[in-house]
Formats: C-alpha cells, sequence, structure tokens
C-alpha cells in the first residue's frame, strides 16, 4: 500500500514537515484510512538508515524491523480487550524517561486511543505538554470524539477521510466488477474490510436480495414486506445486519429514494436499541 496514492495530500503535507525537520511531538490521527501506516512511515523516519529526500526507504534494516513490530524505541500501544489501561500508559511513560536503545529518539504510537481509560488518558498529559525533544507520541482513533477535549487540544490533528475512489480502483485491480467494487468501495471501512466483504460467501447473495428489497419499496411494498424475511435469513449476526444497513443507505441514496433514506435512519436506530432485524426491516416497510 503506497501511502502517497493512499492519502496524497496528507503525505505531501508531511513529505515537507520532514523535508524542514519540524515534526510534532504529538499527533492525532482521526479515521481508520491508512493512519496506523503513516505512524508507522514517520517513525521509520526517524531511524531510517537511507533517507531519500527526507522520506524513509522502507527497505533498510530499521525500517523492517519497525514495519514488523519489532523495534525497541518504537512501542505501539494496543488495547486489551476493549481498554488501554492505566498501568499500560504508565509503563510507557516510565519508557519516556529512559534513553533509546538504537539512537536518541522514540516513538510511541497508541492504537484507539479513544479506548484509553480516563486515568490512562490524564497521565499522558504531562508528557504532550512537556515533551522530551527526542520522543514522539502519535495516537491513532476512528473516533475522536472519544478522545478527552484536553488531550486533542495539545495534539496536532490530521483526519484521514476514506480514498474511496482508490478502494474501488484496487477492488477493480483484484478482478471486481466496476458496479460490485463501487458499492464495497462506499460501505468498507478500509482496504483490509473491503477484503473481508469480498470474502464474504453470502455477499452476492446479500446484495441481489438487496437490490429486489430497494426496487419493491417503491412499486411494490407487498414484496419489499416479503424480502425482509429473506434479508433476515441471510443476515445472522450483528455484524452481517450492520453491513446490510450500510449498504442499503449507499443503494437507497443511488435511487434517490429520499423518503426510505429518512425511514431507514430511524429504523437503525430502533435496531442499535436492540429492536431485532427482522422487526425493524418490516417496520420500514409500513412505516
Amino acid at each position: 500500500m503506497e501511502l502517497k496514492n493512499l492519502q496524497p495530500k496528507i503525505f505531501q503535507e508531511f513529505h515537507r514537515i520532514l523535508q524542514q525537520g519540524k515534526l510534532s511531538h504529538a499527533y492525532l490521527f482521526t479515521g481508520n484510512f491508512g493512519s496506523f501506516e503513516m505512524a508507522l512511515f514517520l517513525a521509520q523516519s526517524q531511524f531510517c538508515e537511507n533517507l531519500q529526500d527526507s522520506l524513509p526507504c522502507g527497505h533498510c534494516r530499521e525500517c523492517r524491523l519497525i514495519a514488523e513490530g519489532d523495534f525497541s524505541d518504537v512501542k505501539v500501544i494496543e488495547p486489551q480487550g476493549n481498554v488501554i489501561k492505566t498501568d499500560t500508559i504508565r509503563e510507557l511513560l516510565r519508557d519516556f524517561s529512559r534513553s533509546g536503545f538504537e539512537g536518541q529518539s522514540q516513538v510511541f504510537i497508541i492504537r484507539d486511543a479513544d479506548k484509553m481509560h480516563t486515568n490512562a488518558a490524564n497521565s499522558l498529559l504531562k508528557f504532550i505538554e512537556e515533551p522530551q525533544s527526542s520522543s514522539y507520541m502519535i495516537l491513532v482513533t476512528s473516533d475522536d470524539g472519544k478522545v478527552l477535549p484536553t488531550i486533542k487540544s495539545r495534539c496536532q490533528i490530521f483526519h484521514f477521510p476514506k480514498n474511496e475512489t482508490y478502494l474501488q480502483t484496487q477492488l477493480e485491480n483484484a478482478g471486481l466488477l466496476k458496479d460490485k467494487a463501487r458499492l464495497i468501495a462506499a460501505v468498507a471501512d478500509d482496504e483490509a474490510d473491503a477484503l473481508a466483504i469480498t470474502e464474504m460467501p453470502k455477499f452476492d447473495e446479500i446484495w441481489r436480495s438487496l437490490d429486489k428489497f430497494v426496487r419493491d419499496l417503491e412499486t411494490h411494498q407487498d414484496q419489499a414486506f416479503l424480502q425482509v424475511s429473506r434479508l433476515s435469513s441471510l443476515a445472522g449476526d450483528k455484524s452481517e445486519q450492520d453491513l446490510i444497513f450500510k449498504l442499503l443507505l449507499v443503494m437507497l441514496r443511488e435511487a434517490q429514494n429520499v423518503a426510505a433514506v429518512s425511514k431507514l435512519y430511524q429504523t437503525r436506530q430502533m435496531w442499535l436499541s436492540n429492536v431485532s432485524f427482522q422487526n425493524v426491516l418490516e417496520y420500514m416497510v409500513l412505516l
């Protein structure tokens, strides 16, 4: 995956920052589309033995070890279960007080930073406010709304929007038909998510059923109602049901069915409140 193609504007911005030697000590990257990859890329830029126009080569010992998560001066923190514990952050902060093993710099990357316990997040404030000259902190999150305002206000924030065109091209290059690639690109969070969707055994069947459901909503309400049980049988768990909601939203927008889009938002909220999937779709048809 080439970052310069995945996030061209952000890549160019960081290229300029690295050329000028103005990398900040604390960043908050929001969005999943290339944000963690960019964090690793910036870490590589601090240790690469073969910088090319201030950019890491990606092939030297340091770059390879960082990419593999096996470089002593680059530490990646991830949630244990569904939370990043305070003790984990305190141990991280103790590492800040030590010199690097490989050089003078240290880079700390916290994935899913929104899952930090409040006390853990507060523990970071001192470092962010009084950073050591050779240490860098990069927080990565899919939902910056859950990150403490005190953390956000002390970080340089970069938003990583989904590059839908890039994702569709990758899917088409992998052999998917254009319509299928376009639809999956619209609902997938990133390349890994897109790949998982393409490998779903039931995806084509779900797609065909949704296509009929969307067409019947406007012209054959009774048929749309019957189609609900078919969709319910295809979506046995929450993740499959959530995918159907995402696909429906895209397909209804493409059909310019504004009224149905509004109904979909209402029914999805009911589903999130634990009303059964079949019941909310039936309600949507009858609403």
